[in-house]
């Protein structure tokens, strides 16, 4: 059974330029990120509340999942998704 998330005191909500922003870094980066990498490589500096608050709301727009605290892109064409599910072992 899930727990629901603490509502947390929002202090400033994020621009569409920067939702726009996380995502491009997401579906751009090499790797798969964690938070904290990803936060660090954004072209621009943001609060980390804001940060928190763009990934919660990807996460819920089913754009992003995680997987052992690295964050996946999962929405639409991702060619490094489908890649892992072709080289995954059929069980």
């Amino acid at each position: 059974m899930m727990k629901p998330k603490q509502e947390m005191i929002i202090l400033h909500y994020p621009r569409l330029d920067s939702i726009l922003m996380v995502e491009k870094t997401i579906q751009n980066s090499k790797d798969y990120l964690t938070k904290m990498e990803l936060w660090k490589s954004l072209p621009k500096q943001m609060q980390y509340q804001t940060f928190k608050l763009i990934l919660d709301y990807l996460e819920r727009s089913n754009k992003i999942m995680f997987e052992d605290d690295k964050i996946i892109w999962v929405f639409a064409n991702n060619k490094k998704l489908n890649q892992l599910i072709k080289e995954a072992a059929i069980v």
